[in-house]
């Protein structure tokens, strides 16, 4: 959005940011605005790219997904080509969930979420067959503490 958010379009993203089932009535009389301009302002927002998604938040041990790993990847060059079939590669893994690129030692950071070890293990199989890489450091959560999904806006 190329202007500064004010205080409503705030109040709108923490609320959707909370939940974002909620229905127009409800969202506008929490923001304190009449229907048709809090749907007009949610709009605005999407149309800026400031609100990408309005997902459903899974429970990933209730699904199967029992792993989640963090893996940090050292790329094996620089180059806009590597970092695109790099980037093109991990996107099409339905496992990794996010990627970061990094500053220090390791160049990216992969969430990948999947059933058990041996899941894993084909993931990393199928990920080093299909790009070369310099080196490639798993860490395994034991236990996920704390988790946020609401911006502090």
């Amino acid at each position: 959005m190329t202007k500064a958010l004010d205080q409503i379009d705030r109040k709108i993203l923490t609320q959707l940011m909370r939940d974002a089932t909620l229905p127009i009535a409800q969202l506008a009389d929490r923001v304190g605005l009449s229907q048709t301009p809090c749907w007009k302002r949610v709009q605005k927002l999407e149309a800026a790219g400031v609100i990408t998604n309005r997902v459903a938040v899974v429970d990933p041990l209730r699904v199967g997904l029992g792993l989640t790993v963090l893996c940090e990847v050292e790329a094996m060059d620089h180059t806009p080509e590597w970092r695109d079939r790099f980037l093109g590669v991990v996107k099409a893994f339905p496992e990794v969930m996010e990627v970061l690129r990094l500053g220090g030692q390791s160049d990216y950071m992969l969430r990948i979420v999947v059933p058990d070890m041996p899941a894993y293990d084909q993931v990393y199989r199928r990920l080093t067959d299909k790009i070369p890489l310099k080196g490639v450091r798993s860490r395994f959560v034991m236990e996920s503490l704390h988790h946020k999904f609401a911006l502090p806006i």
